[in-house]
C-alpha cells in the first residue's frame, strides 16, 4: 500500500491520529479516546421477484442503516462532563430529559489537521460499559460508551 501512496504523492492516513469533540463539552476536555468504531452505513434493500422473469431479482432500496458509535478510553473521574452526561442519561430512569448533542470525529493528517471528518447529529449515550477487572493483567481499566444518533454526515 505504501508504494501506491508514494506513486500518488499522498501519504496514507494513520488510524491512530484522530479527535473526538462534543459540542456541549469545552474543547480539550473529554476528547481523548483509545478507539472510535461504528463509522458504518449500509443500504437496506427489499428483494422483488418479477413474475415470469427468473434470471434475476430486483434489489429495491428501503433505507440507510447505521451502527451505533462506540468510544473507548480509560475510566474517567466522576467530574468528567462526559461521565456526568452518561450518568444523567442512563441512570436517570428517563425522569430527566435526554440531551442529545452534536459530535464530530476527525481523522488527522501528519500535521494534526483534519483529513476526514464525520458529524453525528443528536448523539446520546445508550450503553456505558466498564471492562472486567482482572488481577492477573497489568492493563488500564477501560470504559466503553456507545452512542445512538439521528444521522451521520461526512464533512470532508
Amino acid at each position: 500500500m505504501s508504494d501506491v501512496a508514494s506513486l500518488l504523492g499522498t501519504p496514507l492516513p494513520a488510524a491512530f491520529q484522530f479527535t473526538v469533540s462534543f459540542n456541549a463539552i469545552p474543547s480539550g476536555i473529554d476528547s481523548s479516546f483509545q478507539e472510535v468504531s461504528g463509522l458504518e452505513q449500509s443500504m437496506d434493500v427489499e428483494e422483488l421477484r418479477e413474475g415470469g422473469e427468473n434470471r434475476f431479482v430486483h434489489q429495491l432500496p428501503k433505507g440507510v442503516q447505521q451502527k451505533k458509535l462506540t468510544l473507548k478510553r480509560g475510566v474517567a473521574g466522576l467530574t468528567s462532563p462526559l461521565v456526568l452526561w452518561c450518568k444523567a442519561t442512563l441512570e436517570g430512569g428517563l425522569s430527566i430529559p435526554i440531551v442529545p448533542v452534536p459530535l464530530l470525529v476527525s481523522l488527522l493528517d501528519a500535521s494534526s489537521l483534519p483529513l476526514r471528518s464525520w458529524l453525528f447529529s443528536n448523539a446520546y449515550p445508550v450503553r456505558w460499559d466498564v471492562d472486567a477487572f482482572n488481577s492477573t493483567k497489568n492493563e488500564v481499566a477501560l470504559e466503553t460508551i456507545e452512542l445512538a444518533y439521528q444521522f451521520a454526515q461526512r464533512m470532508l
